[in-house]
């Protein structure tokens, strides 16, 4: 009898992420996006471009600067803006590696795309 011990699969991203519930385009102004994300409760919003794919993460820490409320707010799009963009994690990157990766950059989220850069989920540590 010959016994044949298979060596458990890594854990990945792809088994780690949740679908990223709020996104809005690298168009929308400042104030729009502060409205969306004090209205819906959550700590970010995922941003994408015009050509759908995702262009960063926008959290509440990169809206404090522009909390008072102002005709720049109202005038300047989320893409003007310092946040959290690229590079992203993807599914078949090794959860450790996208832990360490997080870590070093100081990211509780960060986007996992496709391989067109299209957002499919979200990694939280």
């Amino acid at each position: 009898m010959t016994l044949t011990l298979e060596r458990p699969a890594a854990t990945t991203v792809r088994d780690l992420m949740t679908h990223p519930e709020l996104q809005i385009s690298d168009d929308v102004m400042l104030d729009v996006a502060i409205h969306i994300l004090h209205g819906s409760g959550a700590d970010h919003l995922l941003v994408r471009d015009d050509d759908g794919r995702c262009a960063g993460l926008l959290t509440r820490r990169h809206l404090a600067p522009f909390q008072a409320r102002s005709r720049t707010t109202a005038r300047t799009p989320v893409r003007d803006i310092v946040l959290d963009r690229a590079p992203f994690a993807t599914p078949d990157m090794p959860a450790a590696t996208a832990a360490a990766a997080m870590r070093a950059r100081g990211l509780a989220v960060w986007p996992v795309v496709d391989h067109d850069g299209h957002a499919i989920g979200l990694l939280t540590l």
